[in-house]
């Protein structure tokens, strides 16, 4: 392959050293040539640094896009990548050429120029029609992914790439003390250099910073602040440190050249922007062995773990900002220790091998998609209870994609969601709305499968609307000559006389394989009289779902605030009818729980608005101190919080499917036969009936799991499922690959 990259050639910042140091190391294996519309230091650098690069001077579009044409019917290039407006601009008026067109997208368009109407008005708005012109995109974070994808972007032609820094690059430094004096700063033995490098305006928000830094100097006197930078907010910001009384401990240092002498003279590395993708400021930091602290924004928290490789704060938040430095400024072996941290994960994750590597395989998938035959079945869609808020649901829907992705990964995918928007920003695929049939309809014109997927979705329990809705689905696909499969789901129960004969009918009729989570299931299919359909006995999807790195557990469990050393039980419960009249017996069991057996009493949700509200009715009627988490709406987030418990007592399926996998003693109680189901399926018969719960029953059931469980023998339990579960992947391999 060939690449044909466009820039205008005087970036700065952020943007032009991820440029550079990409194409620098990329050129060494790809064919890559770059077009720039300008002289600049910029261009000079490339060139230094062996990029082969061309400058088309000049304002005259005519001619530039003569040459630009020259260049691509005569050199072979396959691809056109843009970075910043003018080489998006360009890029569009490139495009009957008929070359795919990939740009990188570095900051927020929207935000791009601001504080500069004018060039808002006339460079960010060309800049915004060019992006809609573009084939293929690739955001500087994850963060910068969703805002594309939030503003309409297709979230299946988005890509994901971090700022790579080399971190075997030599590091050269003034020693701290001439570094120092050479801005005119002097310090003090036991000074402690709290510092930032950012461009003075709005968005770097270093107003925040001298606000914080103020606050903690009070507590800890010896921290000073160095500003490296310039810009339009310079003489603001002075004002301000001065307001504050600490225009004696902020020294502003101006633009610098040698950023490395002055990463080396820090303790503390900061940034307070208000928006970023993911700043080459933190990873530099990092080279240089620095403890930091950060904004939530952008594609930050994938570097900082908070607590374990950082400090993280709330944008603009001063107050935050001020514990952090207090904390770290009164704890010299805590910086140490999360400098390590960040520095072996930088190391790890975020290189410039990564991100070359990244870009290659970016590059390979574009060239392959855009190849891809069209006007032809090549199309999954997959429907089921998504979008509702359900972190077992969404669980199921990753795994199921995960599974489909592993099978043909250019496979194109639609969802058909409650919350179409909410799951292209979870699981960038596109989406439909669940009662947008005429779509729907029209989708599966070109469809190869449809998978009705995951969790009980043929039952009339929760609504009779339900069974109907997706009884027309499996009709409507199948008309259409699509092959169905029902994937991973549990049946039932259908308790209405006319819906047991009418799904009865449907499956029959309209479904080509049917995998089940459990066995029973088999009974109620038998029982509502189909036929036709092959069964297989698999598992449940979400058993595959990947477990989170152990720096993100230990980041989330720190961000909680959930000890180490402490014990606890965790209660899943539901809003179901009935529940009211236990929530007092499952009060007096945590009470009795946390006096007598030490555990401190947390409560999760697996669905926010059903959950929260079980939970605050059994925390109301509590004695002793309970919590209830915030809700967590990934799977893996919430298996890393159960996997932290002594043990679980859930309503809900996946509460136990979660911390079974993590070998953590378990509780069902049963509002459902889904649940008792699964249970038996791993061995397990430590549950009762909803209607059964008293204090006495939960509290022996708790301490009998405590003092009988076999966390191994439930592991191996799960394992044997996990195993099963293939059995889901192979009939995808059979309709995928056939």
């Amino acid at each position: 392959m060939k690449i044909l990259v466009l820039i205008s050639g005087g970036d700065v910042g952020g943007a032009k050293t991820h440029v550079l140091s990409l194409y620098a190391a990329l050129g060494k294996s790809v064919p890559v040539t770059m077009v720039c519309f300008m002289e600049a230091e910029f261009t000079r650098e490339a060139r230094e640094m062996g990029i082969d690069t061309r400058v088309i001077p000049g304002s005259n579009i005519p001619k530039t896009l003569g040459i630009l044409r020259g260049y691509i019917r005569s050199e072979g290039f396959d691809l056109i990548h843009s970075h910043g407006s003018r080489g998006n601009f360009m890029a569009w008026l490139l495009k009957k050429e008929g070359l795919p067109l990939l740009t990188t997208v570095h900051s927020d368009p929207k935000l791009d120029y601001m504080g500069r109407p004018a060039a808002a008005l006339t460079y960010g708005l060309l800049n915004r029609m060019a992006l809609r012109q573009m084939d293929w995109f690739t955001g500087v974070s994850d963060s910068m992914a969703d805002t594309l994808i939030s503003r309409g972007f297709p979230p299946d032609r988005i890509f994901t790439i971090y700022n790579g820094v080399d971190m075997s690059a030599p590091r050269t430094a003034l020693p701290r003390a001439e570094f120092l004096a050479s801005h005119g700063v002097s310090t003090r033995p036991g000074d402690i250099l709290v510092g930032i490098a950012a461009r003075l305006n709005p968005v770097k928000d270093v107003a925040t910073l001298i606000r914080g830094f103020a606050g903690a100097q009070k507590q800890v006197p010896a921290l000073r602040l160095l500003i490296a930078g310039d810009g339009q907010q310079e003489s603001e910001l002075k004002a301000l440190a001065a307001s504050l009384g600490v225009e004696r401990r902020v020294h502003f240092l101006g633009w610098l050249e040698d950023t490395d002498s002055f990463y080396a003279a820090l303790d503390i590395n900061t940034l307070t922007s208000l928006s970023e993708t993911f700043p080459y400021a933190l990873t530099e930091g990092a080279r240089w062995h620095k403890a930091t602290v950060s904004s939530r924004v952008g594609g930050v928290p994938r570097l900082i773990d908070h607590g374990v490789s950082g400090m993280l704060f709330p944008a603009g938040d001063s107050e935050k900002l001020s514990q952090c430095l207090i904390t770290l400024g009164q704890d010299e072996a805590l910086r140490q220790q999360l400098a390590e941290a960040l520095q072996e994960k930088t190391r790890r994750l975020f290189s410039l091998d990564a991100t070359v590597n990244t870009q290659k395989e970016i590059y390979e998938t574009v060239l392959r998609r855009s190849s891809r035959p069209r006007n032809r079945r090549d199309r999954v869609i997959v429907c089921g209870a998504y979008g509702r808020g359900n972190a077992g649901d969404e669980s199921i829907l990753r795994s199921i994609l995960t599974e489909l992705r592993a099978q043909d990964p250019d496979l194109p995918v639609w969802v058909v969601s409650r919350n179409p928007k909410e799951t292209e920003l979870q699981h960038r695929v596109p989406a439909i709305h669940t009662f947008d049939i005429l779509r729907f309809a029209l989708l599966c014109r070109r469809a190869k499968l449809y998978l009705n997927g995951g969790g009980s979705l043929i039952q009339d329990v929760t609504s009779r609307r339900s069974l109907l809705f997706y009884l027309f689905t499996l009709r409507c696909a199948h008309r259409r000559k699509v092959p169905v499969v029902i994937y991973g789901c549990g049946i039932g129960p259908v308790n209405r006389p006319a819906g047991r004969k009418l799904a009865g009918r449907v499956i029959s009729r309209n479904v080509d394989v049917i995998t089940l989570r459990e066995d029973s299931s088999i009974q109620e299919l038998n029982a509502l009289g189909v036929s036709g359909p092959r069964v297989l006995l698999a598992a449940d999807p979400s058993l595959t779902l990947p477990v989170q790195e152990p720096e993100q557990t230990a980041g989330l469990l720190h961000s909680l605030e959930l000890l180490p050393e402490a014990n606890y039980v965790c209660f899943l419960l539901r809003l179901w009818p009935g529940f009211e009249e236990k929530a007092a017996a499952f009060a007096e069991a945590a009470d009795l729980l946390s006096r007598e057996d030490g555990l401190h009493v947390l409560f999760l949700s697996i669905s926010q608005a059903q959950d929260d509200p079980a939970a605050l009715q059994v925390l109301s009627r509590m004695q002793t101190p309970g919590r209830l988490l915030p809700a967590q709406a990934d799977g893996a987030q919430l298996s890393a919080i159960l996997s932290r418990m002594q043990a679980v007592v859930s309503m809900r399926l996946h509460g136990l499917i979660f911390a079974a996998g993590r070998g953590v003693p378990l509780v069902g109680v049963v509002y459902d036969p889904k649940v008792r189901a699964f249970l038996r399926y791993i061995g397990q018969d430590r549950d009762m009936d909803l209607e059964d719960v008293t204090a006495d029953r939960l509290v022996s059931a708790v301490r009998d799991a405590l003092r009988c469980s076999s966390p191994e023998t439930q592991r191996q339990e799960v394992s044997r499922l996990r195993q099963m579960e293939l059995v889901n992947q192979q009939v995808l391999a059979e309709y995928l690959n056939p």
